[in-house]
């Protein structure tokens, strides 16, 4: 699997018309807060033309891409970590993904309540984040004071998290995402098993008017600005758009897309800023009976590679045999890039790179 993302934003920002067209699911979406009871998962195959590709080259059985999984989560609303709206339910559902997308309303409809009276992404994006920096707020201050005390008795464990535990609180008791403070890694590990929601990386979805696409309006411009304080990425979509895409074929999708001056649904662009976002690559496998592709985090070594698919895979590893895709079909096969000397036999310590297909060679 590709990675988990939760989608959310204030009531009536699009969040679950976004749902419905990037899953193809069919959670609610009125207009109304709190239409979403349950958190909606939708499993959405990552688009990746090189699997294709190479399927075509080895024809085989059975043609698996990788997916991403989406939680629809209830819109939030100010009081959220205190229990207003449907308030806590749905904030702990957001631990469990690996990235967050925060749909910020941008386009006018009086068809269409917005919780506050009017658009102001400043104002929604400030509402979202204070609630969940006070979900994790109390959730460090439930460790904060056992932590402190077993420090005070000399505790080396204790003692060597309480500067980190402080600058996290201090934070947050400020309204400060933690991931705009600059934790280190080692600080970041010291703190993983809380799981900070503030912590995640975040996407920010600019909902836009069909008119708007596909720079976006003015509302895009003070999202991006949001953005860039913390380095995180933009993916303007028109909800509204992507619904009508749902229902179309694919040659009518293109020409759809190309009167609106886009050269791809938003799905697509949101996976692959998400990819960027979290650092992660593709590799495949292949052979008769599956073409395959596998999501890593940049940076995996082979065997590490290898243990996505089977822990055996991981702790057995011998070599990995690695060609590139580039390669693989410019010369049509296994055998003729393996002719060419393009095959080549890498070991524990290779890194794996976007675009390698791999077959791994282990022992049981």
């Amino acid at each position: 699997m590709g990675f988990k993302c939760g989608i959310v934003g204030l009531p009536n920002v699009g969040k679950s018309t976004i749902f419905n067209a990037i899953a193809k699911a069919h959670a609610a979406a009125s207009n109304y807060p709190f239409c979403t009871i349950e958190p909606n998962v939708g499993m959405v195959p990552v688009p990746d033309q090189r699997l294709w590709d190479i399927s075509k080259l080895f024809n085989p059985q059975k043609t698996t891409p990788t997916t991403v999984e989406f939680y629809d989560i209830a819109g939030l609303v100010a009081g959220a970590s205190k229990g207003e709206g449907l308030g806590n339910q749905f904030l702990g559902h957001i631990k469990e993904v690996e990235a967050i997308l925060h749909v910020v309303r941008c386009f006018e409809d009086p068809n269409i309540v917005h919780v506050s009276g009017s658009i102001d992404p400043e104002r929604d994006v400030e509402v979202i984040d204070t609630e969940l920096c006070l979900k994790d707020l109390d959730t460090i201050n439930t460790r904060y004071e056992k932590t402190e005390k077993l420090a005070k008795t000399g505790d080396k464990d204790s003692k060597e998290k309480m500067p980190v535990y402080e600058k996290v609180k201090k934070a947050l008791e400020a309204g400060t995402p933690l991931r705009r403070i600059g934790l280190t890694e080692e600080e970041k590990k010291l703190i993983k098993d809380m799981a900070f929601i503030t912590l995640k990386t975040v996407l920010y979805c600019a909902n836009v008017a069909e008119n708007d696409l596909p720079a976006g309006g003015k509302w895009v411009e003070v999202v991006r600005q949001i953005a860039a304080r913390e380095k995180a990425e933009v993916v303007v979509i028109s909800g509204k758009v992507e619904s009508e895409l749902i229902d179309l074929s694919e040659d009518d999708q293109k020409i759809f897309l190309k009167d609106l001056g886009l050269e791809e649904p938003g799905l697509n662009s949101l996976i692959r800023h998400g990819y960027q976002a979290l650092q992660l690559i593709t590799y495949f496998t292949a052979g008769e009976k599956e073409v395959r592709a596998w999501t890593v985090r940049k940076g995996s070594k082979a065997p590490q590679a290898a243990g996505v698919i089977h822990s055996d895979f991981e702790r057995g590893f011998i070599r990995a045999e690695v060609m590139r895709y580039e390669d693989l079909l410019k010369y049509g096969s296994q055998a003729a890039v393996k002719e060419k000397g393009l095959l080549r036999i890498e070991g524990k310590e290779y890194e794996t790179q976007d675009g390698d297909v791999m077959l791994f060679r282990f022992s049981v």
